[in-house]
């Protein structure tokens, strides 16, 4: 089943390839997918945190990240271990650093969506940036060739059902308590 996958992944990648390859692209999508970089997203947890007003969100968005990276990065990539499209055809020119871990699932994904699921739940106005950005996100993956389309498309579906089972149960979270325990 995974060879008639990664046959029509590789449809996919090619055709991304004649129909998209620019320099423009070229140039911006490996800026944009640091952007997606876990440091990063460590970064932006800590800013919601930091400040009082966001920190809600900051607490919610950061548990959806860090149960999305659980399943997807500690466990799936070490249970799947599926190779990146870089890998299977080493001869692909890439436009940034090889990575080093597996291929599915998009860890990348998963955290831009979960991230986005959870500001847009709270907040719909955020729509309007975060879907696009999730979006060319999730392309970038895919034109610079480190992941597959099924590794990202799996990715949107598990950060969305990430997010919104965190923002579910958004009062079991600890340390999201709006009010102080009675008898203090």
């Amino acid at each position: 089943m995974f060879d008639a996958i990664t046959k029509i992944d590789f449809q996919i990648l090619d055709f991304i390839q004649a129909h998209f390859r620019c320099g423009f692209f070229d140039r911006v999508l490996p800026v944009f997918t640091m952007l997606g970089d876990p440091l990063m997203f460590v970064f932006y947890c800590v800013i919601l945190l930091v400040i009082k007003k966001t920190r809600k969100d900051g607490i919610v968005v950061t548990s959806a990240v860090l149960s999305g990276a659980l399943i997807c990065n500690v466990f799936l990539k070490l249970l799947v271990r599926r190779d990146r499209p870089c890998w299977i055809r080493p001869d692909f020119p890439l436009l940034i650093k090889n990575p080093s871990d597996y291929s599915f699932p998009s860890g990348h994904t998963m955290a831009m969506t979960a991230f986005s699921t959870v500001l847009i739940y709270r907040h719909p106005k955020l729509a309007w940036g975060l879907v696009p950005a999730t979006l060319l996100l999730m392309f970038s993956r895919m034109y610079l060739y480190v992941h597959f389309p099924s590794d990202v498309l799996f990715s949107f579906v598990v950060g969305i059902l990430v997010g919104l089972i965190t923002c579910r149960f958004e009062d079991k979270i600890p340390f999201n308590r709006s009010h102080t325990p009675s008898g203090e």
